[in-house]
């Protein structure tokens, strides 16, 4: 029975998992950008499943032979390009429901399942989820009503941060962008009209003593200490990797069965979440990731 690996072709993270799982089971490790050129779809509905096969160069991967699925962080497809945008988008949309359908539907074990994948996305449902399965979160506001803006800052009463609530990554004019988190100041206040474009987070600031990304495998729990030094990796750790070092931590009792609470309510069997630990040692959880990294840490 094979384990399939739906990842993109440079990730050392699943390069060490499949070394791991070779000499154990069948791994099949599939780059979805390798549809349709060279990943070819032949399934046929039967008895409540689909029957066929995942075509390769290098290999046939039977559909029944699947046990499991690791969708990890699979790259987009990637179509000619002498498509118009409109074809593009049209084939992009069939592959997402027809090749994405078929192994949506494998009745298979997933870590995580895509559709999963997707809800536990949202960042206000991973707030809200977590705050009833016990974990402390920031005091969060989410809008674009500048009033709305003001009057969380005044209840407050301290410093606020701005989060994106997507991918902080964006691509203008061929550069690559990065938005960290952003302590609002004076003058982002005075200029707090420009939220009415779209949504905004707001969150209260944290005291830290460190962060903690907390890597949750089944029942599992890996935790490691992430020690800023460095005024950017005081406010947000991606935006300084060389000035940062790491410890091993254990996790509380409580945090811990928040923690399971949270994947069982998200039906996630893998997330990496995103923690910080104050200076009286309270855990206050901020993200989770279900397709978050760990292999810098491991």
């Amino acid at each position: 029975m094979t384990v399939l690996i739906l990842a993109e072709e440079y990730d050392p993270s699943v390069d060490r998992v499949v070394l791991g799982l070779a000499d154990r089971v069948p791994v099949a490790r599939v780059n979805l950008a390798w549809f349709p050129g060279q990943l070819t779809l032949d399934a046929e509905l039967s008895g409540g499943l689909w029957h066929g096969v995942l075509q390769t160069p290098e290999r046939d991967i039977v559909l029944g032979d699947v046990r499991s699925v690791w969708f990890r962080r699979p790259a987009p497809f990637v179509f000619p390009d002498d498509m118009t945008p409109a074809v593009r988008a049209h084939a992009e949309r069939e592959a997402r429901y027809g090749l994405g359908g078929v192994l949506a539907s494998m009745p298979v074990r997933w870590v995580n399942h895509p559709h999963r994948d997707a809800d536990a996305a949202y960042k206000p449902h991973q707030l809200a989820t977590a705050q009833r399965c016990g974990l402390d979160v920031p005091r969060t506001l989410i809008t674009n009503d500048p009033l709305a803006v003001r009057r969380f800052a005044a209840h407050v009463g301290g410093r606020l941060v701005v989060k994106v609530l997507g991918s902080n990554v964006l691509y203008e004019d061929g550069q690559r962008k990065v938005a960290h988190t952003h302590v609002l100041t004076d003058d982002d206040l005075d200029q707090v009209a420009q939220v009415r474009v779209t949504a905004h987070q707001f969150q209260e600031w944290v005291p830290k003593r460190h962060e903690v990304r907390l890597v949750v495998v089944g029942r599992r729990l890996f935790a490691a200490g992430i020690h800023a030094g460095s005024p950017a990796s005081e406010v947000d750790w991606r935006a300084d990797y060389d000035a940062l070092t790491y410890s091993t931590v254990d996790v509380p009792d409580e945090v811990a069965a928040g923690v399971h609470a949270f994947m069982d309510a998200c039906g996630l069997a893998f997330s990496a979440l995103d923690f910080v630990v104050t200076p009286d040692g309270r855990w206050v959880f901020l993200e989770s990731n279900s397709g978050g990294q760990y292999g810098w840490i491991e």
